[in-house]
């Protein structure tokens, strides 16, 4: 994390980073509560840091931390966030890791950015006040028995209700919530948001426009054939972006195409391992959970059957790591290829159905390489 060591090489806190010689002990929970609900509330959009093991009293020493008893882990943090009644239940996510610098070992709190706030406590507990908004302002947090100014309170709920974002940030937010989309009586195919009609999308598909080709995930379909489609996002009548879309399973359910992308063993730049995968809270996986509606065996089916086939990691930081994990393990990769299933896969006159029969057993070792290396990190971090 070289982020935190210039954080600690600046000798002085800041808006979304503060400094403590030691980990809170138990009689310090109110405080250790109050600090991560102020980074939770910071001003600058940011990810938040309280960086344990450097004294500032003492020309911001490093201060080595494994021996300190009241270490917490990210679990255990967790765990004390849950336990708090916060409005509305929305906690912010926090997670601990562990640095090593030159002089010692430091603890990072990492509280992570979201549109969620205010975050606020609904009952008191110790020093923290029900109601009050805490805020990170500069390098100093509210005191604890008073609540924010006016202006910074006001932010903070704009940014919960995407008034601070983009166009292309601001849809991303809104379909979040499917059920705030209406259909246009223009078409079955498009529809707006209802707050803000401005911001549409639609999908398109055109049977004669020539897109006929196979992808070897739609082989778990029950219906296999291929019906590709457009999907448009518009602001007013400016397009804001435009996604692949596939009807899968003979048009029982519709989603935004995977990303597509490859791992090189040596230094060419030939993919030696290609894949497929989405990255949650980018926009087609936003669209891909937006377009999924629960209602039958069948639409479930095809979906479930869909998700099989790709990868979809929980950020873009965890698929840079998990590529660097398939390059240091990929000579293992026949311990992850016993038993699997490779669907039935029709000749077709054209194709190289081994190709199609490799890609999707290609994919299948990933996804167990990929539960392997989540396992192993969720332990590491325990």
């Amino acid at each position: 994390m070289n982020k935190i060591e210039s954080l600690v090489a600046l000798h002085q806190e800041g808006p979304y980073w503060d400094f403590k010689r030691e980990w809170y002990g138990d009689n310090k929970d109110g405080d250790m509560l109050i600090d991560i609900i102020c980074m939770a509330n910071n001003l600058v959009d940011k990810d938040a840091y309280i960086i344990i093991g450097v004294d500032e009293e003492n020309d911001y020493s490093v201060q080595d931390i494994t021996q300190d008893t009241n270490r917490r882990n990210t679990q255990m943090l967790t765990d004390f966030i849950r336990s708090k009644k916060f409005a509305g239940d929305f906690r912010s996510v926090v997670t601990v890791e562990q640095v090593q610098l030159n002089e010692g070992v430091i603890d990072v709190i990492i509280v992570h950015n979201s549109t969620n706030t205010p975050y606020f406590l609904k009952e008191k507990y110790k020093g923290v006040f029900a109601d009050n908004i805490y805020v990170r302002l500069q390098d100093s947090n509210t005191p604890s028995n008073k609540s924010a100014d006016f202006h910074h309170i006001e932010y903070l709920w704009k940014k919960r209700f995407g008034m601070l974002l983009s166009p292309i940030e601001k849809v991303k937010l809104y379909l979040k919530y499917p059920e705030n989309w209406e259909e246009s009586p223009s078409s079955e195919d498009k529809k707006y948001y209802k707050y803000a009609p401005e911001f549409t999308i639609n999908h398109t598909y055109e049977p004669n426009d020539g897109r006929d080709g196979y992808e070897y995930y739609l082989f778990t379909q029950n219906d296999s054939r291929p019906h590709w489609s457009e999907i448009r996002i518009c602001y007013h009548q400016t397009v804001l972006a435009e996604l692949g879309g596939v009807i899968l399973d003979g048009g029982r359910y519709f989603t935004a195409t995977p990303d597509r992308d490859g791992i090189s063993l040596t230094e060419s730049h030939h993919w030696d391992v290609p894949y497929r995968y989405m990255i949650k809270g980018k926009l087609n996986h936003l669209v891909h959970e937006f377009y999924y509606i629960d209602d039958g065996d069948e639409a479930r089916h095809a979906h479930n059957e869909y998700e099989d086939c790709i990868l979809i990691f929980d950020n873009e930081i965890e698929h840079q790591k998990f590529r660097i994990y398939v390059r240091n393990n990929w000579n293992r990769k026949e311990e992850f290829a016993n038993d699997i299933w490779i669907p039935y896969m029709e000749e077709l006159p054209g194709y190289n159905m081994d190709a199609f029969r490799e890609e999707y057993k290609t994919m299948q070792i990933l996804r167990r390489m990929l539960e392997e290396f989540r396992k192993s990190n969720t332990e590491n971090k325990s």
